[in-house]
């Protein structure tokens, strides 16, 4: 690299007066002084373009840094140069950079305006300088120091020099040294700022591009996950639904006869492939619930016992389908625990769902025990076990493993998502042990809340007993499913029901008809109107989404009425989302059912707010 003195030497064979002599000086001076701009410009674009390039981080700045102080070295010679840099509020600052090869026996700087004594600064590395000093070293003529700051961070740093001095006969040639050096700091100190400003700028740009595609990658995995939720679910919701009409067409083909025992298998299907579309519903529902924050919690104190073997009996017959033994270990000190029993019901049953599935040959079981503060229940099996990747994988929706025992597309990947997330809401967790080839464990960790302990006893899954009111889905049963129907003898059996949907409205009033009660049926608020200006019925059954009516409008419309103020109501609807049973109490129904239909609960309800006849 091509060297240039602080200024070049005077031409002693130029015959010119002083003015000439003094301007062909200051034309050499500012020529030298734009190359040497140009030159360390140069090197600034070129250290930009390699660190930008190669997407640099902590060590960008600091080749910025270094190239300033081994340039401007290089063009002043035997003068020395160094960068100080200066953390936010602090008052001193700490040399960092010194050229590469440092000129040797330079002199100290020389603070002036000392009063009592004059104070000596070294330009070592890591030598520290008080802020104070910087700034006496900026206001000395000439200056010594010069602030690099920029708009947002304000002072980062200080540009620094020990001249050499200056011997020379001209006292004009001196002067135009001096001047010249503090404007090529100066403008160099401007130069190094202005690369610094825009080394971060990309660097903010990089990242903001990285972030992007950072969020492009996971909107794409997102994109691909409901793909492949849309085809599971497609899949999961046909399979069902072509047994349901499938065999729905046999009957009606054949004529029903109830005493063929091939029609009441073919009902059986029905009404298995029903249950088994409502559970899948009840999946995707409960998920959109909890990541909406939607899903309510019912605290009860839950008798573990009874809940346990409830849900052995549950899976009792696919397990004997498939060969399989099971198993119930109850811990004799864990008798009841406050959670929510149904939701806690669903938790198992998912689990013991899955050990099944995957389990061909062995056992699978229900392993409940206690630890202070703590109660696990573990569903175990003897199955084909998990692989370590797919075990990290295993709680994000929609992923399912594949697997030779089970079908490519049996299930939509949700249970277990659903399954940890109730956990969450419980206070707890789940977690899982597996080895392929070696079965599987997963635990659901609850936090032992009770209201008292009491002594228990180990129940065998032999001496279970079936108990009445739980649901073949393991959670679609009502909360406030009565025991058995209300007798409705010597009670008014008039009932109005408004209903659009004519297959709810016949298997409704199919249903009342044949506890007794007697249906007029009205499929929108017109005929309801009709039908009350001729009856007061007992009850009237209200479906909220009526076509191109306000059913909570209806209500209140109803609530108003001289006449019908009175007459308890009774709303059927697919509205089941947090707050929906609320708003239609508030609007000022008696009860609320949601779809689908719940019958035994329906006739309950209805015998409940029959008025006798008097």
């Amino acid at each position: 690299m091509q060297q240039y003195s602080s200024l070049p030497e005077q031409n002693s064979q130029v015959d010119a007066t002083p003015t000439v002599l003094t301007t062909i000086q200051q034309l050499r001076a500012e020529l030298w002084l734009e190359r040497s701009l140009n030159q360390l410009q140069n090197r600034l674009n070129d250290c930009l373009v390699n660190l930008t390039s190669n997407q640099q981080t902590g060590a960008g700045e600091a080749e910025i840094f270094q190239t300033v102080v081994n340039e401007l070295s290089s063009v002043l010679n035997n003068s020395k140069v160094a960068i100080a840099l200066v953390e936010p509020q602090q008052t001193v600052g700490k040399v960092c950079f010194i050229p590469a090869s440092p000129p040797q026996n330079l002199p100290s700087l020389v603070l002036k305006g000392m009063v009592k004594k004059k104070k000596k600064l070294r330009l070592r590395l890591a030598e520290e300088i008080e802020i104070d000093d910087l700034q006496l070293l900026e206001q000395q003529e000439p200056p010594s120091a010069w602030q690099l700051a920029t708009d947002i961070d304000g002072v980062i740093g200080w540009l620094i020099i020990i001249r050499t001095p200056v011997e020379s006969d001209s006292n004009s040639f001196k002067d135009t040294c001096v001047q010249i050096t503090s404007q090529l700091l100066t403008r160099a100190a401007q130069q190094c700022v202005t690369t610094i400003t825009q080394f971060r700028k990309i660097q903010s740009l990089q990242q903001h591009c990285q972030q992007l595609e950072t969020i492009n990658q996971e909107l794409e995995r997102t994109n691909q996950l409901k793909n492949q939720f849309l085809a599971n679910t497609s899949h999961e919701i046909r399979t069902p639904l072509s047994s349901i009409t499938g065999f729905t067409h046999l009957l009606l083909a054949q004529g029903y006869d109830p005493s063929k025992e091939r029609h009441q298998e073919y009902l059986s299907i029905i009404q298995s492939s029903s249950k088994h579309l409502l559970a899948l519903i009840n999946d995707i529902l409960d998920l959109s619930k909890i990541e909406a924050n939607q899903l309510e919690m019912q605290w009860e104190k839950v008798d573990l016992q009874t809940l346990c073997r409830n849900v052995l009996i549950l899976v009792k017959e696919k397990a004997a389908n498939k060969g399989l033994k099971l198993s119930l270990e109850l811990d004799p000190h864990v008798n009841t625990l406050l959670a929510d029993s149904l939701r806690l019901k669903q938790m198992l049953l998912n689990l013991l769902f899955n050990a099944l599935k995957f389990t061909t040959n062995g056992t699978v079981g229900l392993q409940v025990k206690s630890n202070n503060a703590w109660i696990y229940f573990t569903v175990w099996d003897t199955g084909t076990g998990i692989s370590e990747k797919h075990q990290a994988e295993l709680f994000q929706p929609y992923f399912q493993i594949s697997n030779s025992v089970v079908s490519p597309n049996e299930g939509t990947g949700l249970g277990l998502v659903v399954t940890r997330k109730l956990a969450e809401l419980h206070g707890g967790s789940v977690e899982v042990e597996s080895k392929l080839g070696c079965g599987s464990r997963f635990t659901i960790v609850l936090p032992f809340r009770q209201e008292e302990r009491e002594s228990g006893e180990v129940e065998e899954v032999g001496e279970v007993g079936e108990v009445g009111g739980v649901g073949e889905d393991g959670k679609s049963e009502d909360r406030s499913r009565p025991s058995q129907l209300v007798s409705i003898n010597n009670y008014s059996t008039n009932l109005l029901l408004v209903e659009d949907d004519s297959h709810n409205a016949q298997l409704m009033q199919v249903y009342l008809e044949r506890l007794g009660y007697q249906v007029n049926l009205a499929n929108n608020s017109e005929q309801m109107w009709k039908i009350l200006d001729k009856q007061k019925p007992a009850v009237i059954l209200l479906d909220i989404k009526l076509p191109n009516e306000n059913g909570l409008a209806i209500i209140q419309q109803l609530r108003e009425h001289q006449q019908c103020r009175s007459i308890p109501i009774i709303v059927q609807t697919a509205m089941a989302m947090k707050g929906d049973r609320e708003i239609c109490l508030a609007a000022g129904v008696n009860e609320y059912i949601s779809k689908p239909i719940d019958l035994p609960l329906l006739g309950s309800l209805v015998a409940k707010y029959t008025k006798p006849t008097t």
